[in-house]
């Protein structure tokens, strides 16, 4: 049987600019129809999304999925609060390491895998303005050293 592969609907690309992503995690979400339809046609949108864990349940807040164009009256809340799937386990293991100082929940993508909607979460620490200016610079000199390189 071929290998599925899976397709980026969102990437969150501000997270790795404003964050240094110490783990990540796979979790299904709770969706309705036409926020599958609207994923599907990739509508989303994850730059100001976090992840809130509240009553050993993990909520994904702020993350707009656009209205699907064909639902009409059975359409959903844009930014809704999304529930996500994950292991009993997995979530304690974040309670303990998001009561740590500096540490917070980013979704980084939103994706399909098997047919099934999934987010990549990461356990994120916050970067400080010199920390963004040293990856830049770095990312600046390794740029220099291909084209030196290619010479």
């Amino acid at each position: 049987m071929p290998e599925r592969r899976s397709r980026d609907v969102a990437v969150n690309r501000r997270a790795f600019h404003d964050y240094f992503v110490d783990e990540r995690y796979e979790a299904g979400m709770v969706l309705t129809g036409t926020e599958v339809k609207s994923l599907r046609a990739g509508k989303a949108n994850l730059r100001d999304g976090y992840v809130r864990i509240d009553g050993g349940e993990a909520w994904l807040e702020n993350v707009h999925i656009s209205s699907y164009a064909q639902g009409g009256y059975v359409n959903h809340e844009p930014l809704r609060p999304r529930k996500l799937l994950l292991h009993r386990k997995e979530i304690a293991s974040l309670i303990g390491k998001v009561k740590q100082r500096g540490y917070t929940l980013i979704p980084l993508r939103l994706y399909f895998a098997h047919n099934r909607a999934k987010v990549e979460v990461g356990l994120c620490r916050g970067k400080r303005q010199y920390d963004k200016r040293q990856v830049l610079a770095e990312a600046d000199a390794r740029r220099e050293m291909e084209r030196a390189l290619k010479r």
